[in-house]
Parts: structure tokens; sequence; C-alpha cells
């Protein structure tokens, strides 16, 4: 039997058990929705395909929900700025020095690697929030809440790099806040498809729903 997103069967039963229905939110209302793209900045979308094939559905679900009234947001990580880090725990103790150098400089502002992709399609009325951390959500990570708060947003549509990293954390906590949330299959990336996949299964399971652009654009967002 296929299941949904390459979830394991054991994943599909437990939810319907839990909830009796695969899919926790039928409707979201597009001038209360907001797309969060996450990390779609040059050093992480590198020349990974998986990463660059979500684009072409980013910028549609983005078009659609301008259209609709409702916000983007285009969400990037600054890890540092003028050689300091911004996340000392994370660069002192998860890279080699090399590499947590590396992420660090390449992640701030006067570097390349921090520049959103050049295929996004980014309009003047889209709002902009860097991070320091994989999520926006945690206390002093960014302005991400004041924003949302100004749009009178209560839904998320998340999508971006990686799936099963900065993606899922922000998915998870922004759940955890009272948004309602759905994560997009196919405008979320990941190096690994078991990544990818990884990252859809745990959220699904108790934090939100999982659906794809087409689904998003017609249903979702449809008919409201």
């Amino acid at each position: 039997m296929t299941t949904p997103y390459g979830f394991p069967q054991y994943v599909i039963d437990r939810v319907m058990a839990k909830r009796g229905r695969l899919n926790v939110f039928d409707k979201f209302d597009p001038k209360r929705t907001a797309l969060l793209v996450i990390d779609m900045q040059n050093f992480y979308v590198g020349e990974i395909e998986s990463v660059i094939g979500i684009i072409p559905n980013i910028n549609r679900l983005a078009a659609t929900l301008r259209e609709k009234g409702g916000l983007v947001v285009w969400v990037g990580m600054t890890a540092g700025e003028k050689g300091k880090s911004h996340w000392s725990v994370y660069h002192d103790h998860f890279f080699t020095p090399e590499k947590g150098a590396n992420h660090r400089d390449q992640l701030s502002p006067e570097h390349s690697g921090h520049a959103f992709h050049k295929d996004l399609d980014i309009k003047p009325g889209d709002e902009i929030v860097y991070k320091s951390r994989f999520s926006p959500f945690p206390a002093g990570a960014s302005n991400i809440e004041d924003v949302l708060k100004k749009h009178g947003i209560d839904s998320l549509i998340v999508t971006g790099t990686a799936t099963n990293m900065c993606s899922e954390s922000t998915a998870r906590d922004a759940m955890m806040l009272d948004y309602k949330v759905i994560m997009v299959a196919d405008a979320n990336g990941a190096r690994y498809e078991d990544d990818h996949i990884n990252g859809m299964t745990s959220f699904f399971q108790s934090f939100g729903d999982v659906r794809n652009t087409d689904d998003v654009i017609d249903n979702v967002l449809g008919g409201v």
C-alpha cells in the first residue's frame, strides 16, 4: 500500500486512531495566513537539486497568497556579523573550528551566502525576517511574532530548507504558540530524501498538516 508522502503505515494508523482523519485543517482564511519561506539563501540552497527544485512551488504559493490578500515572509538565517557569532554554543561545539567559522561567516550580511537565491520571486510588499536560531520563534531569535501580529496572522504555510531542520523547527514552534500550521511536502527540501520524509513524518503526527502545493492552492486557500 502506498502511503501519503512516504509516511510509514504505522504513522497513518496512529494518526487515524488519534484524530480520525488525516488532515487537521480544511481551510485557511488567506487574509489571516502567512507563507513562511525558510532559509532559501545561497549558503543553504547551493547546488542541491532537491532544494533548487522547490523554488517554482514556493513562488506559486507566494503569488497565490498575495493575490488572496495574505502575507509572504522570507525568513533567513543571520548566524554572525563581522566575525562574531550570534550562536556561540552551536558554532563552538557542533562544528570543527573551520566549519563553524564558515557557517558563521557565510551567513553574515556581508557575504554572498547570506543572500536569498536569485530565482525567488520576492516582492516589495513582502516581509523579510532574519533569525539567529533554527526557528525564528524562540525569544530573541527574531521579530517574527511582531510581524505576524501586525498583519493579524493566525495560520502559517511553511516552506523552505531543510525540511527536518529549520523548516520543521519553525513549524513545531509555531504550532506550540497556537498558530495553525501546514508544511508543504513539495515546497520543502533537504539534501537527502530520508531526512525530508523523516522531518515531515515527525511534524505530521502531532503538530500539523502535510499537504502538497496544488492541494494548498486549490483547497486550503481556495473557496474562502
